[in-house]
């Protein structure tokens, strides 16, 4: 069995699950460092592993353009080429329709990009990438989908959705036909019209993929109009899949998240905050650039056991920034990594001892930032 439910909170909708993948377990509700390129920025995978990671995401679409799945077959699969033997999930392509939108022309056979890279035209069907990412070997894979950016009219929206059903009946047709024993997610979309949610959750349901992603969402919108659509929306979700929230990631997003049945989730945000001097802590963020930090002997956070937190000053951690130096992208993204995934180990803590409610009351009272 791909997925199972361990254990559940009796007081909301929170759970714990396993998911058995070629190359490992993933304990859910799990959070995906983001290696975009076949790599998370500023660690090793030595260094994720130690911070606890038991998967991570990488996205097809630029692997397509660099360095080519034609490189990353000659190893045999991107865990060889990257050096990571634990599981992979490749995102399809999509957000980037939504992301590099100036350079992506979408039709009803696929998406017509020209690269970010160099200029150049390419075309992407649903069933190339159902391809390029079996040529990756990725242990999980997203079907190409397609979101009007926001703020959409419902017109647009409702061709955005028409267009994402059929490009899953296409790629789930392309996977059962070539798969390599790895699972296949839907993407859910319909923009902020919860009956357009409930349809295209209708349609894909219907095609028994083995995962079900909610998409479109943490792109602009309010936070009142996020939880309106999340709310009823993930618990409908089927209860014998993993569930996964694409692309949302502030703390208090995952954990109403997590309190409505989600199960998965990956942001950029840890990684690229790091880079840009942002740290989490159990109080809050800390953006350690400011004046104030100049001298502060203490750790980053005194609640934290990363590497970073058990050797180094918020003194230091300044001074590399300012300085401009390397180790200052390398510290903080150990630090980063290690919260967003310590967190998740505390939430899955949480609701097996029937206790999410309190975690999550508590955690969000010390949550205040400076």
């Amino acid at each position: 069995m791909f997925f199972a439910t361990i254990a559940r909170d009796s007081r909301c909708a929170a759970r714990c699950g396993r998911i058995k993948t070629r190359h490992g377990a993933i304990d859910t509700p799990a959070f995906m460092p983001v290696g975009t390129a076949g790599t998370v920025k500023a660690l090793t995978p030595r260094q994720l592993e130690e911070a606890g990671a038991q998967v991570i995401l990488a996205n097809a679409y630029h692997l397509f353009l660099r360095p080519g799945t034609a490189v990353v077959e000659r190893f045999g699969s991107l865990h060889r080429f990257m050096g990571w033997d634990r599981p992979i999930l490749t995102d399809s392509g999509g957000f980037q329709i939504f992301s590099l939108q100036a350079n992506a022309r979408v039709s009803e056979s696929g998406v017509r990009f020209k690269s970010h890279l160099d200029g150049s035209a390419f075309s992407l069907t649903p069933e190339d990438v159902v391809d390029l990412q079996n040529v990756l070997g990725s242990d999980m894979q997203m079907v190409l989908d397609h979101f009007a950016p926001h703020p959409a009219s419902r017109a647009q929206d409702e061709r955005a959705l028409r267009l994402t059903g059929a490009w899953a009946a296409r790629a789930r047709e392309r996977f059962l036909q070539t798969h390599r024993g790895n699972v296949q997610f839907a993407i859910v979309q319909g923009g902020l019209h919860e009956d357009l949610r409930e349809r295209s959750l209708r349609e894909l349901a219907a095609m028994d993929f083995e995962g079900y992603a909610v998409g479109g969402l943490s792109v602009g919108e309010s936070l009142a109009d996020f939880q309106r659509i999340l709310r009823p929306l993930a618990p409908a979700l089927p209860a014998g899949k993993p569930r996964y929230l694409m692309g949302s990631g502030t703390p208090e997003d995952i954990l109403f998240a997590v309190e409505n049945g989600m199960d998965m989730f990956d942001c950029v945000m840890p990684s690229r905050n790091a880079r840009n001097g942002t740290l989490f802590s159990s109080r809050g963020k800390v953006r350690i650039k400011n004046e104030k930090y100049k001298a502060d002997p203490r750790p980053l956070d005194e609640a934290c056991a990363c590497y970073t937190c058990r050797n180094f000053s918020r003194a230091y951690l300044r001074h590399l920034f300012i300085s401009r130096e390397i180790l200052s992208s390398i510290l903080n993204t150990v630090h980063n990594i290690h919260f967003y995934l310590d967190f998740m180990a505390k939430i899955r803590y949480a609701i097996l001892s029937q206790k999410f409610i309190d975690f999550k009351e508590d955690f969000l009272s010390l949550y205040k930032g400076e």
